[in-house]
């Protein structure tokens, strides 16, 4: 997610009622139960996305950095159960700490 988030951030995450275009989120891998990643949601229920319609319960996410990142470019939407939390703030290093937007 660079360069939005590096390694060594230490983030503070919420669940929210609903997700949003644009929110940088906690999912889970679909295909990999368990390993947990961090993604930017590009995709909501209805838009086109590769020349297709996302279902109603499909959304589409990309890592910042597309040359690095393993997401839905490479294995399609996900499902709103994949979707775990909302990443709302660095907190550490100190001299990173912001709102993640």
């Amino acid at each position: 997610m660079a360069p939005t988030l590096v390694p060594e951030d230490w983030t503070l995450v919420v669940t929210p009622r609903e997700f949003r275009r644009e929110d940088v989120v906690v999912l889970e891998h679909p295909e990999r139960p368990g390993y947990e990643m961090v993604k930017r949601i590009r995709g909501v229920p209805g838009d086109i996305v590769d020349l297709r319609v996302l279902g109603a319960d499909e959304w589409w996410v990309e890592g910042d950095y597309a040359q690095a990142s393993t997401d839905s470019r490479s294995f399609g939407p996900v499902a709103r159960q994949h979707l775990k939390a909302k990443v709302v703030l660095v907190y550490w290093p100190a001299d990173r700490r912001r709102v993640v937007r």
